[in-house]
């Protein structure tokens, strides 16, 4: 017998299944999980005149009137950027045949030639309607009469398993990976700083050099490239500012689920299984007899 505790931890599944896979996947999602990481999860410090203090990290694509406005931190009297510095960007995207994730062909459900097909993320038994199954197949057994003292028409069965479970099914368009390049460019005035803000990049995912990112339930594979390019001009005596820069690359294995706010489709579909197939027959011209009420004659009378 079901409890008021169970019933609250079933209608907090419910809850939790009807909210799956709202969040959406798209590029901007994979832009935030790799700043987030780069923010969050490395911490990047440097030993500066003021103490030791976290590096400001930079989105390369706002326009400058954003950063004087609101980063006012980031910037001198003059208007140039205060280092040590840190800047991204996303520099290039490759949809690749060849990693193309764990989806390797088209589903079959819901394919589109256009626009591809639909996987399935989850499914659940709808309990109400499959209960009116078992209750019109109890009453169907026993004739609408209780024959067994303190048994109702509508008791479970327990002779047998009910077959005719009603399950729902949600379903989701097809994720498309793809190859996603960000570019991490540090820049400081000293040595000492660019030390301290590549050493943490450098160890990132030990001797592999993969690691995950993550956003909104979603999660990317990222990989560490091996080159560091290092683009300094301190050998120069020109007049110009000195500036040491290392350059850092990252490929993301991304997916991208539907099509954005483009999308004609519902992004979760929900299905429902049938249970019962039922064939018309023509009972008055065959002269057959009433089954749920045998003292009610044939058909035609």
């Amino acid at each position: 017998m079901a409890t008021d505790s169970d019933s609250k931890v079933l209608e907090k599944q419910n809850n939790l299944l009807d909210k799956a896979f709202l969040n959406p996947s798209d590029f901007e999602t994979i832009d935030y999980a790799f700043y987030d990481f780069v923010k969050d999860k490395l911490q990047i410090r440097a030993n500066t005149n003021k103490g030791w203090t976290k590096v400001n990290i930079i989105w390369a694509s706002p326009e400058r009137s954003y950063f004087s406005k609101e980063n006012k931190d980031r910037f001198s009297l003059d208007g140039t950027l205060i280092y040590p510095v840190i800047s991204l960007q996303r520099t290039s995207m490759t949809r690749d045949l060849v990693k193309k994730g764990k989806f390797f062909g088209a589903p079959t459900q819901f394919t589109d030639p256009t626009r591809g097909g639909r996987i399935v993320v989850s499914k659940r038994i709808v309990n109400d309607k499959t209960n009116n199954f078992a209750i019109a197949q109890n009453k169907k057994k026993f004739n609408n009469v209780h024959r067994t003292p303190g048994r109702q028409s509508y008791y479970p069965l327990t002779e047998k398993r009910n077959k005719k479970v009603v399950i729902e099914t949600l379903s989701v368009p097809q994720p498309v990976y793809v190859n996603i390049g960000y570019q991490v460019t540090l820049q400081a005035n000293y040595q000492q700083h660019m030390n301290q803000m590549l050493q943490p990049f450098v160890t990132l995912g030990g001797h592999i050099n993969s690691f995950l990112i993550e956003r909104d339930g979603h999660t990317y594979e990222t990989f560490l490239q091996s080159d560091l390019s290092q683009n300094n001009n301190i050998s120069s005596f020109d007049q110009e500012e000195r500036i040491f820069q290392t350059v850092v690359n990252f490929e993301v294995l991304g997916y991208v689920i539907g099509e954005g706010k483009n999308q004609e489709r519902p992004r979760i579909i929900k299905t429902e299984n049938a249970v019962e197939v039922k064939i018309p027959r023509e009972r008055v011209i065959l002269d057959d007899k009433q089954d749920f009420d045998p003292k009610s004659g044939f058909y035609r009378d």
